[in-house]
């Protein structure tokens, strides 16, 4: 099937208040054009350099997602364009997207990304790690970023009832904290679940996917 055949086929399952990521990561721009051409604006790239080349060389009204783990130091090459930063798992990173934003006179959203998994490689914050970014975030510092929701990956296992069980504990989390509604913390995404497990992500109350293979064919 075609890209634009898997997108189409896709986008038939996901219920209207589901937010659809193109996972576009080492793809090249001609593919991400069939997918653009079938109707997708938002993609999300990993590689902040490959994400700053494409949006150089493709159409204007693209929304731009980093979906990887983010370097401060390299920041300030996607803080002119990005329109969602979705693995925020430290402060640091966040004063440095803030200090960026503001040198470009905007304000980024940003998903803050929680630790949920069992495997000890994924990034992401504990519970109390979460209290203290959402404590300081209220501080007048904090005027060029937004709050808009939680991000997290599940085990990369097979074993269903335990990426549910994950899920449900991100969605506890999210319920707990949606509450904070203040100028720049307005929780209103919760992005989990790719490829293989959004199905039971959107079921588990999940508001973003990030689905890459699935539309573009599995990576070189």
């Amino acid at each position: 099937m075609s890209i634009k055949e898997n997108l189409l086929e896709i986008k038939s399952t996901l219920p209207e208040h589901v937010t659809l990521v193109a996972v576009s990561k080492t793809k090249p721009v001609s593919d991400l054009m069939d997918a653009y051409e079938a109707g997708q604006r938002i993609f999300g790239e990993n590689k902040i350099q490959e994400m700053a080349e494409k949006f150089e060389e493709m159409p204007k009204d693209i929304q731009w997602h980093m979906i990887g783990h983010v370097q401060t130091n390299k920041v300030k090459f996607m803080a002119p364009f990005v329109s969602l930063i979705h693995g925020v798992d430290s402060l640091k990173l966040l004063k440095e997207i803030n200090k960026e934003a503001l040198k470009n006179n905007r304000v980024i959203d940003c998903l803050l990304q929680m630790h949920i998994a069992e495997e000890e490689t994924k990034f992401g914050l504990d519970d109390a790690e979460l209290d203290e970014i959402l404590k300081e975030v209220q501080n007048e510092k904090f005027s060029n970023i937004k709050i808009t929701g939680l991000m997290g990956m599940a085990t990369f296992t097979e074993n269903q009832n335990q990426i549910k069980k994950e899920f449900l504990h991100l969605k506890a989390i999210f319920d707990a904290d949606k509450a904070l509604n203040t100028k720049n913390c307005q929780m209103t995404t919760l992005s989990m679940g790719m490829s293989g497990d959004y199905q039971l992500a959107i079921d588990c109350g999940s508001t973003m996917v990030r689905i890459g293979s699935s539309i573009f064919g599995t990576r070189n």
